[in-house]
């Protein structure tokens, strides 16, 4: 691909080539309807970013700008949870690609439209030792779902927008120098934003059962269906829900995470038939109830994509018509008593530890606010220690499940919205501190559950083997509020429930840090422990 400057040739003028095709790009992408890019800066990615710049001084998009490519693609990632619309992320070449790709896993794993868009120098310099130049072409494998290696003799093409339906796409751009724009021509004038394009399927089949004695289990992502749809199908279905995300589902059974600890317990609730929508990724007894179920059924678009191996009696890529008898009365009314008892149990907790906290939090979040909470123990807390309620949207990443990019994550959905709140560990809070580097106003309030180290080994089987603390407990001894206050956060340090209670109450205003400190990791399994035991005497 030959650059060509800015030249008059019998009064034609010509731009050159790069500035040509990051116009084109950039046109269908505000043409698309997409509000929102996240641009990292660098040099081969320069015609981009400054023609979304221009774009944005017109107030047609939304300019985000993320010095770490991580960190900047978690936030885009963020942005399509809340906005459910696809963002574009732009970066240059070489290791800034590299960086994309634990956001990109996790809308692999969670069909989220991530649109990337890596720079790169043209394919002729690839393997000839030129600065900064790698083999970017399907650096992510079969983690998107659609790629293009794109040249500026390639264009004209149409972008691949509908391949956003169920996941990220990857164009990689072919820059050729000059990198910069060789006019100041009114390109944006004749651009028309329509609607962004639709990104759910809306066909359904129908689900029949003749069972009574049945339950819902519905993951924490919801398989990417809206609340209202769940709703809709578990009020048809008349099950008893067991629901990872309690604060999405009023009507769910209360606490089954903890009663279904107990094997005894477990044995008289088990099913006939389980329905589960989505996965199941935080508790061995809700997996546990699910595999003693003679049939079961699974609703997930991700069948479809990378899930395409999971077993089940009937699969549905899309929320099915339900048929379904009246559920067995007796049958419902054992979920419900042990639903009340470990709700009573749970509702006397006095002790201050990561178990109240949850239940706090969850009680005490205002209505109509946005909660994103981390990966680990933060949200196997919320799902076994939180009443269900309404009022709060969630969001969690838990298509990888991973503890990378939760600060920008939530700062990516708290950009979408106006009242929104985390929920971290301190081991995440510190995976991500560069997501903290950026010049928004964003309205954000963090609590960082602090208890120094991996809290969550603690409870798992590798507790006390040799070397623990020093490959799965890591303390970092580190002061998180003196952390949180180097980069202009205001902070406060929380020690009893009162304490917490007060900061709950208090208005989000910008982003601002509440560090929990707890008792220690070993207390807190211990503690769960007796919790658990407790549960066959209920």
């Amino acid at each position: 691909m030959v650059a060509e400057s800015r030249h008059a040739m019998c009064g034609v003028v010509k731009l050159n080539t790069s500035t040509t095709l990051a116009r084109t790009i950039v046109r269908q992408i505000l043409e698309a309807g997409i509000t929102d890019v996240v641009i990292s800066p660098g040099s081969r990615n320069a015609p981009l970013s400054l023609a979304f710049f221009q774009a944005a001084e017109r107030n047609l998009i939304t300019l985000h700008t993320r010095i770490d490519e991580r960190t900047a693609a978690f936030f885009a990632l963020g942005v399509a949870k809340a906005s459910k619309r696809p963002v574009p992320i732009i970066c240059t070449s070489g290791t800034a690609v590299a960086n994309y790709h634990p956001a990109i896993l996790e809308a692999s794993h969670s069909n989220q439209p991530l649109l990337v868009i890596t720079a790169d120098r043209p394919a002729n310099l690839r393997r000839t030792g030129s600065n900064q130049t790698t083999e970017q072409a399907r650096i992510f494998g079969k983690a998107v779902r659609y790629f293009a290696d794109i040249s500026g003799a390639a264009y004209p093409m149409e972008l691949p927008f509908n391949s956003l339906r169920t996941g990220p796409v990857h164009l990689n751009i072919q820059f050729a120098e000059p990198l910069s724009p060789d006019d100041d021509s009114d390109w944006l004038s004749a651009v028309k934003k329509r609607e962004p394009p639709q990104l759910s399927e809306k066909s359904a089949g129908t689900f029949y059962t003749k069972s009574t004695r049945g339950a819902l289990v519905i993951g924490h992502d919801r398989a990417g269906f809206s609340v209202n749809e769940v709703n809709d199908f578990a009020a048809k279905l008349g099950w008893p829900v067991i629901a990872e995300d309690p604060l999405s589902f009023p009507g769910a059974i209360p606490h089954a995470s903890i009663f279904l600890t107990s094997q005894s317990i477990t044995d008289e609730l088990a099913p006939d038939t389980v329905v589960v929508i989505g996965r199941t990724t935080l508790s061995r007894p809700i997996n546990r109830i699910i595999s003693m179920a003679r049939k079961s059924v699974v609703i997930d678009p991700r069948i479809l994509t990378v899930d395409s191996d999971r077993s089940a009696n009937q699969k549905f890529t899309s929320m099915p018509i339900c048929e379904s008898p009246s559920v067995d009365t007796e049958y419902f009314a054992r979920w419900e008593k042990y639903g009340e008892r470990t709700a009573k149990m749970i509702a006397d907790l006095k002790v201050w530890s990561e178990q109240l906290i949850a239940r706090e939090i969850a009680k005490n979040l205002p209505a109509s606010a946005t909660l994103f909470i981390s990966s680990s123990r933060p949200i196997r807390d919320i799902e076994g220690f939180a009443n269900p309620r309404t009022g709060v949207e969630t969001f969690a990443n838990r298509g990888l499940a991973g503890i990378d990019g939760n600060i920008s994550t939530a700062l990516g959905i708290a950009s979408q919205r106006s009242n929104t709140y985390a929920v971290l560990g301190d081991l995440s809070f510190l995976h991500d501190l560069t997501g903290l580097i950026h010049g928004e106003k964003i309205n954000l309030k963090i609590f960082v559950v602090d208890n120094n180290g991996g809290g969550i080994f603690s409870t798992l089987s590798h507790r006390g083997v040799a070397g623990f603390e020093e490959v799965f407990g890591t303390p970092h001894h580190l002061d998180l509020v003196k952390i949180a206050a180097a980069f202009g956060l205001e902070t406060c340090r929380i020690t009893k429930q009162s304490e917490l209670q007060a900061e709950l109450a208090k208005p989000v205003n910008g982003i601002s840090l509440a560090v929990i400190e707890v008792p220690t990791r070993e207390s807190n399994a211990e503690n769960l422990a007796v919790i658990f035991k407790s549960i066959d005497s209920i």
